[in-house]
């Protein structure tokens, strides 16, 4: 490996805002903070959504049905006829 030219890769905290989840992982993101996680100092990268408040993963996500979505189709395409 060349030096200089690898992204920093270490470990970082991110926090999600809307729930306060946070979970420890490694990325090559630039942080400016950092958050006192188990005892140790990390950097923290704040996200707007993760695992722990996205509709698709705590259940809460509108399912729309295919019979709706084809009559919807068929009155909007069928004005013309």
């Amino acid at each position: 490996m060349k030096p200089g030219i690898h992204p920093n890769y270490r470990e970082v905290v991110f926090q999600d805002i809307t729930s306060g989840f946070t979970f420890l992982t490694r990325s090559t993101a630039d942080t400016k903070e950092t958050i006192d996680y188990e005892g140790q100092e990390y950097p923290l990268l704040k996200v707007e959504i993760s695992s722990e408040s996205h509709p698709f993963y705590t259940g809460k996500q509108s399912v729309n049905t295919t019979a709706g979505q084809i009559d919807k189709f068929k009155r909007r395409f069928s004005r013309g006829k």
